[in-house]
């Protein structure tokens, strides 16, 4: 994490370059076009934000105009948060707290017209797989189809007309109890569509996931809704490009990646991975993280030389949202509760199809073929030496 006070890159850039025409340039390179094409968003959603001190911005992605398809026109929103109690306060005053806040900004989101919303990963309680203790943290953990979350977000969906995707700590009473890292997907007449299960689970610095989770059985599966076709690619699995490619080969046309990560290990590599993905795969993604530290009553080491500690974090946020054809917005906060939203026309997954060729050109037989050579235990790599 840097050692100043920054709260976004978009603020660097806007403070520092003061040449319009330089400002659009630069954006262009990094962004993928000169403007940010902002939308203006209800007053009463920009004012619910002020007065509960979130962010809220919208942009916009356009397509061409089709003679034989109308516009698919989607509003889409991804958020961001700060956990709210200690995390030594008991378990389901903890959840109830974060329900309430996130309670708000969904509500928000409802002013905007948004008509998808995700939330960051296990986004009712802290993310405190860094303690490696068992107990309370996996109190937290509930049904996917019948638990208190799902029930709750179940009316707000409904509500709402919204569809609404929800990163929890899964309990599989079927299965012995089992624990899972899992996304819930509700449509948006307040139906239990399904669940994801995390694809694959990190062993890296302070994230210690698979002391409580393994990795997910539920393969890629996209989920067909009223507003679009969307899969969900639960935060470690960003680093993985083919996680991100099965989506798209099973039809996919919003990619979510609810996450938790903290700057010291993966800032660099967040803006780069779910834009490289809408690019490779020819869909929209969003990139979504937490923000804030969070401190645990025992301290705990990150298997990195240093000192035992109490606090996980700071999480960066910088939520963002990706298109097609590789233009993103600018990032929410890398330190503020927030609520990114953009309109987008899924017309664009095909136009950009269509232009860059690239499921045409994918050769999928050509690596499933290589794949299933390599997984054999008598595999040598084509290698060619003198």
């Amino acid at each position: 994490m840097s050692s100043f006070d920054l709260k976004s890159l978009e603020e660097i850039l806007e403070k520092y370059i003061s040449n319009d025409e330089h400002l659009k340039e630069v954006k262009r390179l990094l962004y993928g076009r000169s403007e940010d094409n902002k939308i203006e968003l209800s007053e009463e959603a920009t004012k619910l934000a002020s007065k509960h001190g979130f962010e809220i911005q919208g942009y916009r992605f356009t397509a061409k105009a089709e003679c034989t398809r109308l516009p698919r026109i989607v509003r889409i929103g991804a958020i961001q948060n700060s956990i709210v109690l200690p995390t030594s306060s008991p378990v389901d005053t903890q959840r109830e707290a974060i329900w309430q806040k996130v309670q708000v900004m969904i509500k928000a989101a409802a002013l905007a017209n948004v008509n998808v919303i995700c939330l960051q990963e296990a986004w009712t309680m802290p993310f405190a797989f860094c303690t490696r203790e068992k107990f309370p943290w996996c109190e937290f953990a509930e049904e996917a189809a019948n638990g208190p979350t799902t029930k709750m977000l179940q009316e707000w969906a409904k509500a709402f007309n919204m569809v609404i995707i929800s990163p929890i700590l899964e309990r599989d009473t079927n299965h012995s109890d089992t624990i899972w890292n899992t996304a819930v997907i509700i449509s948006n007449r307040g139906r239990y569509l399904g669940k994801h299960r995390k694809n694959h689970i990190p062993r890296v610095g302070d994230f210690n996931e698979s002391t409580y989770y393994m990795e997910g059985n539920t393969g890629h599966p996209v989920f067909e809704t009223d507003f679009g076709r969307i899969g969900v690619n639960i935060c470690y699995g960003r680093h993985h490009p083919q996680n991100w490619m099965m989506f798209g080969v099973n039809g996919a046309e919003i990619v979510f990646n609810p996450s938790a990560t903290v700057g010291s290990l993966s800032e660099p590599l967040w803006p780069i991975e779910a834009r490289n993905a809408a690019i490779a795969n020819s869909y929209f993604t969003v990139a979504i993280n937490r923000v804030g530290s969070e401190e645990f009553p025992n301290k705990f080491t990150s298997g990195d030389g240093n000192d035992p500690h109490t606090i996980f974090g700071p999480f960066y946020g910088s939520s963002y949202i990706t298109a097609p054809d590789g233009s993103r917005t600018p990032s929410l906060s890398r330190d503020q509760d927030g609520l990114v939203i953009a309109e987008i026309d899924l017309n664009l997954c095909r136009q950009v199809k269509d232009f860059w060729g690239f499921p045409m050109t994918q050769r999928l037989d050509l690596y499933a073929n290589a794949l299933q050579h390599a997984t054999k235990l008598d595999f040598k790599p084509q290698l060619i030496k003198e």
